[in-house]
């Protein structure tokens, strides 16, 4: 007899279907095959599944047994196989009579008690099951939380082989799990730091105030005992809060990992990943023969600190360059190719020296100009380039930190600067993505632009949130939106069109910036990222156009450009 179960293959951090078919066959020399290009984890399963049925009083049902997984071609390494196998093996043997079986995806790997472990991919499996229009999911109780954060799929939990057959053959209700999204972001959606833990550092908070407020990527070069760790750490406290969308996308990357703690439903705190120098280029970028994401991908929407930078190696640090400006990595394989998200902040630190001391006033340098020149030179101009603010990070004078006042600004009081800057910046995005002209609104609705149907439902929903937003500083009838709307959200990725639209410089803003890129030798893309800083601080000021302040204070931050 044959049956079939569905379960899931985990493909990086997605779900694609997988059919589990089972044939007993009643004659043979008694053989278990399994196939379907089955790695190593999914062959040892016969003997997990084996010692399963038979502690949870089920016999192995015949002296030959065909198992398949579908599609053929496409790798399987998972223990999570090993429940829908059982499963279907019951079914093709006629110990188990299920009419739903077909209704849900099943996942979990078994003990050999029968009991059922959690595994990796229950809210990519989820979404599955909801593409595929299927009623739920089965899975193991410590996943369940995770994937009844997807709406419209019923999940089943279950902690032991006896309670899946049960289920199936309609003799054990079992209750769906729920989760209360609002519920869980006001409970976990709390940080113990605090940047009022820190003292001193006023001007290194003001860099990373304005870093938060334009999603810049920062560099804080000191001695060591400044506090640079401790300001890397305290960083998320000030970003905006994770929004669901965002949160959905994070908590999906750290499920593929299996990162995810028995029980948590979702990432409601934004992540903080701080990888050792020793770190290989695969461990943080992502790879494997099948691959996995990185810890680049798993600081997507919080923070990447990499901490001793010029330790880490020149190849490891030149893999994140295309990720800073892509915003996702992409692994090649002769099969297939796979793309992670990393939407990062990438903020790092390193000494100034080999010996570290440099800069510091009381503590002699005992490094030659040539070790610190070659130190320095293990970062390369296009990955510097790529970082918008560098700033000097020295040490905390003994008096401001035995001072039993307050420690300066506040992680809330910078919280509120950054979300007043980026509310600034959300609805400038908003309404560049309008064309604000009558002729190009008729251009849209006339010829290969016309905007009917579905365009114009599109149209009439942004031009909603635009006017939705309380911004006054554009007429939303006569703002079209374009066919292919920007993604850009903070100033950090802007681009080239955007800055020339929104950082006009005066004539002694002019001056300034041409002296600047002549003294310095800035790159172009130095030259971007300091008209991008200089929007951030106008922003934080709530300055609708660039002042010459607002240009000094951003070209002080290319430290490495001026060198040490």
């Amino acid at each position: 007899m044959i049956s079939r179960v569905h379960s899931s293959i985990l493909q990086g951090i997605d779900a694609i279907a997988c059919e589990v078919e089972v044939d007993v066959a009643r004659g043979g020399l008694g053989e278990f095959k399994l196939v379907g290009m089955a790695e190593m984890a999914v062959k040892e399963s016969v003997s997990r599944i084996q010692a399963a049925l038979r502690n949870s009083g089920f016999r192995w049902p015949g002296p030959k047994i065909t198992v398949s997984l579908a599609p053929a071609d496409v790798k399987k390494d998972s223990a999570a196989y090993d429940l829908p196998i059982a499963l279907a093996v019951l079914l093709a043997g006629e110990q188990l009579a299920s009419d739903q079986a077909d209704g849900y995806l099943v996942m979990g790997e078994l003990a050999l008690d029968g009991r059922v472990r959690a595994v990796r991919g229950a809210l990519a499996t989820a979404m599955l099951a909801r593409q595929l229009g299927k009623r739920g999911l089965i899975l193991p109780a410590d996943n369940a939380a995770e994937a009844a954060v997807v709406e419209g799929v019923e999940v089943i939990p279950v902690e032991h082989l006896s309670q899946a057959v049960g289920f199936l053959a309609g003799q054990l209700p079992l209750d769906a799990v729920r989760v209360d999204l609002n519920e869980v972001f006001a409970v976990a959606s709390h940080y113990d730091l605090d940047f009022a833990d820190v003292r001193g550092q006023e001007s290194a908070k003001r860099a990373l105030t304005i870093a938060a407020a334009g999603h810049h990527n920062i560099l804080m070069i000191g001695p060591p005992g400044t506090g640079k760790t401790m300001l890397a750490k305290r960083l998320p406290t000030i970003l905006p809060p994770l929004s669901p969308e965002e949160s959905l996308e994070t908590t999906r990357i750290y499920s593929a990992r299996g990162l995810l703690a028995p029980g948590q439903s979702l990432m409601a705190t934004r992540p903080v990943r701080m990888p050792h120098h020793s770190t290989s280029s695969a461990a943080l970028v992502g790879g494997g023969i099948i691959p996995q994401p990185g810890e680049i991908s798993l600081a997507h929407h919080g923070v990447l600190f990499l901490d001793e930078l010029p330790e880490f190696s020149r190849t490891t640090l030149e893999m994140i360059r295309q990720p800073l400006e892509d915003r996702f990595v992409t692994i090649p394989r002769v099969h297939s190719t796979m793309k992670f998200p990393a939407a990062i902040m990438l903020v790092a630190a390193m000494n100034p020296c080999p010996c570290g001391y440099f800069t510091d006033p009381k503590r002699p340098c005992k490094c030659s100009p040539f070790a610190i020149e070659r130190y320095l030179a293990r970062l390369s101009g296009p990955l510097i380039d790529r970082i918008d603010i560098h700033i000097e990070v020295p040490p905390v004078p003994w008096r401001q930190l035995r001072d039993p006042g307050p420690g300066g600004l506040s992680s809330q009081q910078m919280r509120q600067q950054v979300l007043a800057a980026r509310d600034i910046q959300r609805k400038r995005f908003a309404i560049s993505d309008c064309r604000l002209t009558i002729e190009q609104q008729q251009e849209a609705q006339q010829g290969h632009g016309n905007a009917t149907g579905s365009s114009q439902s599109k149209i009439d929903n942004r031009k909603s949130t635009i006017a939705a937003s309380g911004s006054s500083q554009l007429p939303i009838d006569n703002c079209q939106l374009t066919m292919h709307s920007s993604s850009t959200t903070t100033n950090a990725s802007m681009s080239s069109r955007q800055i020339r639209q929104f950082c006009k410089l005066d004539a002694a803003g002019e001056a300034l910036l041409k002296q600047a890129m002549s003294e310095l030798g800035l790159s172009a893309r130095a030259h971007d990222k300091v008209l991008r800083i200089a929007r951030t601080i106008a922003d934080l000021e709530d300055s609708p156009d660039l002042q010459p302040h607002h240009l000094a204070e951003a070209i002080q931050y290319r430290r490495l450009d001026r060198k040490l």
